[in-house]
């Protein structure tokens, strides 16, 4: 039989029918149980349902068991200083919220008590027969406001000022650089020269031509205004930072193939740039809320008191939930303690929120 036979015969047998997962199926490595030279480990296979360990070695000293204590040692002074300036006060404050009458000074109390949560809230008075309303009327409403209101416009003004630099490649440093001053300069500073500007014989009334008080003797929903700006101002260079270092690691194939599809710039912007941004932005999120949360330096740097009178004002309609805090953290300890832990649960419920939502919502 010829070559040309041969291959004709070859060509015409129908070769042995395979399923899908035998043709794509890859060829599985075989281990076999005892010592392996070539390695210098010991082999032993296991069931996932078997009650010993999975794995383990015999006969050969374990490196990384014996040397545990070095990495217990290097985190040693972290672990310390956490559980010094973060665990301790942790504990300690929601000890002193459940106590009565705490004294500052001493630490003694009468006892151990609920009513404390109560009186925050104005459902029930104190010994002395006061009722607290400013927590309920003044710190509660106005910590929500800069919540919602500061945290989406700052984080949108954000994304579109990092999307402009990242398209500019000449001068691109020195605006990266403007744009993060705000975010190295004291706080305290710049809130003096936002109540400088926003002055009744300040800029704004000068470029506007009008004759509003905006910040010393203003009514609370107008001050709110420059408040708002300060803290917006003040939290945009750290989160351009941090997009425009999300917008460098995008694959630049995803824009080119928009500009083939001649999309939008706004499509290319929602349908793109933030689905891929997601881990960027939720981080930024959940760190701009607790940070807003928390909100109280602008307040004494453009108020310098809880009140739009200044340090001395006995309203207290620019108060927050920790400036209550550190308002009453001498005279009156375990109201302070108890807004405290108040306040704490908010930020681990609205955090454990965010959480779930982005487990839907963010692209890895």
């Amino acid at each position: 039989m010829g070559i040309s036979s041969l291959f004709k015969k070859k060509m015409t047998e129908q070769p042995p029918s395979l399923g899908v997962n035998e043709l794509f199926a890859e060829e599985r490595p075989v281990y076999q149980e005892g010592y392996d030279a070539e390695h210098d480990v010991v082999v032993r296979l296991v069931s996932k349902k078997a009650k010993t360990k999975a794995y383990q070695t015999r006969g050969i000293e374990d490196i990384g068991a014996k040397n545990n204590w070095k990495g217990w040692l290097y985190l040693a002074p972290v672990i310390i200083l956490i559980a010094v300036f973060l665990i301790y006060p942790l504990v300690n404050t929601m000890f002193i919220a459940f106590t009565s009458n705490y004294k500052y000074a001493s630490g003694e109390f009468d006892g151990l008590t609920l009513t404390n949560f109560t009186y925050i809230l104005g459902l029930t008075e104190s010994s002395s027969g006061a009722k607290e309303l400013d927590f309920v009327r003044y710190a509660i409403p106005n910590t929500f406001l800069v919540v919602i209101i500061t945290v989406p416009v700052s984080t949108l003004l954000s994304l579109l000022i990092a999307v402009a630099l990242n398209s500019i490649k000449w001068f691109q440093k020195v605006l990266q650089t403007i744009f993060f001053l705000p975010y190295v300069t004291n706080t305290i500073a710049v809130g003096m020269v936002f109540s400088v500007i926003f002055d009744k014989q300040g800029i704004i009334n000068f470029l506007f031509g009008t004759d509003t008080t905006w910040i010393y003797g203003a009514d609370r929903w107008t001050a709110m205004i420059p408040l708002m700006m300060y803290i917006v101002w003040g939290s945009i260079p750290f989160k351009i930072l941090v997009l425009l270092s999300g917008l460098q690691g995008i694959d630049k194939q995803y824009y080119q193939a928009a500009q083939i599809d001649s999309a939008p710039k706004s499509k290319v912007l929602w349908r793109i740039t933030v689905p891929l941004l997601s881990p960027q932005i939720l981080y930024l999120l959940i760190t701009s809320f607790i940070g807003a949360w928390k909100e109280y330096t602008a307040i004494v740097g453009l108020f310098n008191g809880p009140g739009t009178l200044g340090q001395y004002s006995t309203d207290k309609n620019m108060l927050t939930m920790v400036y209550y805090v550190y308002d009453n953290l001498q005279t009156n300890t375990s109201a302070a303690a108890a807004a405290a832990v108040f306040l704490f649960v908010i930020i681990l419920l609205f955090t454990a929120l965010q959480g779930a939502v982005a487990k839907k919502r963010v692209h890895y």
